[in-house]
């Protein structure tokens, strides 16, 4: 009899045992010459060198799907361990619109069609622009992308920033230092990664730094590798600004970057670097602006109604 152990530091252990440990008991009843043990943060299994290496065959199937799903129940442990891998995704609830499974397994999905075109664009570019007005998801969306990346182990880390422009408050008046100041102005943020993970995970993530959020004017000087990096409000930076943001990339990454450049709160002699990079960039194979409207408003109804008449009144007024 030999004896191995298997990590499972990475991932909530509640979730991974289930209630009164149903999950393991599952794998225990299926093989029951092995003994399948937890000990910490350990899983230990003691028996037999070829049962042992099929059941952590199973063990790494259920941590991957817990990671990318959030949940784990005992009918998909005895998916997992009837049938293999392949046999047992296929059972499992697909939608081709679902971005990422987030906390509790809830279902993030792309909700219209310029969301879905967003997703798309992010598969098949390194540099993808999302342009449209407030209320239709881009963020949201960009976070949710952001975050499967990193579920599915093609970045290492995520880098949300946002430029320091006040919109109306002064930014000198909080308290703290530049990104304690800026902290709540990325709620809209911070909202979607707890929709998206487990405080638990999200609070780990933050703390090792595989989940980074600061101010732009922290990424000046650095190289961004095996990353994806998210810039939100990106119409509030000038020209120079967005310039010193897309050369930070390095290799393996991608970037996304979310604007509405109906909402500058840049002084009127500045040029927003968002129109600036449509007008230089949009013909840039690698680089996709995708552009978001009225129709892609998930909010209450009446916000597309105050949208449209706001745009009238501008369009009246150019």
């Amino acid at each position: 009899m030999i004896e191995r152990k298997i990590s499972l530091e990475e991932i909530s252990l509640i979730d991974f045992l289930g209630i009164q440990n149903v999950n393991i008991r599952v794998i225990s009843k299926a093989f029951p010459k092995t003994k399948v043990i937890s000990r910490g943060s350990d899983l230990v299994l003691k028996g037999s060198d070829r049962e042992i290496d099929y059941i952590e065959s199973i063990i790494q199937n259920l941590i991957s799907h817990i990671e990318k799903y959030g949940k784990l129940s005992k009918k998909d442990v005895e998916n997992y361990v009837a049938d293999d891998k392949t046999t047992a995704l296929s059972k499992l609830n697909f939608s081709d619109d679902v971005i990422v499974y987030g906390a509790n397994g809830k279902a993030i999905k792309a909700k219209t069609a310029n969301q879905r075109k967003l997703v798309a664009a992010a598969k098949t570019n390194d540099i993808v622009f999302a342009v449209g007005p407030a209320g239709t998801g881009k963020t949201y969306t960009a976070v949710a992308i952001a975050v499967q990346a990193l579920k599915d182990k093609k970045v290492k880390k995520i880098i949300i920033t946002r430029p320091a422009v006040e919109a109306g408050e002064n930014l000198g008046f909080l308290p703290g230092d530049l990104k304690e100041k800026i902290d709540p102005y990325l709620r809209p943020v911070y909202d979607g990664l707890h929709d998206m993970l487990n405080a638990e995970k999200l609070n780990g993530y933050i703390e090792k730094n595989i989940i980074e959020i600061a101010p732009l004017a922290y990424m000046r000087g650095r190289t961004l590798n095996d990353a994806f990096i998210l810039l939100d409000e990106a119409q509030n930076t000038t020209s120079m600004q967005l310039k010193m943001f897309l050369t930070r990339m390095g290799p393996e990454s991608k970037m996304m970057i979310t604007g509405d450049i109906t909402q500058i709160d840049l002084p009127r002699s500045q040029r927003s670097g968002l129109k600036d990079a449509y007008r230089m960039l949009r013909n840039i194979d690698g680089i996709k602006f995708i552009e978001l409207d009225a129709s892609d408003v998930v909010r209450h109804p009446l916000v597309v109604e105050i949208l449209k008449a706001y745009e009238k009144e501008e369009n009246n007024i150019k």
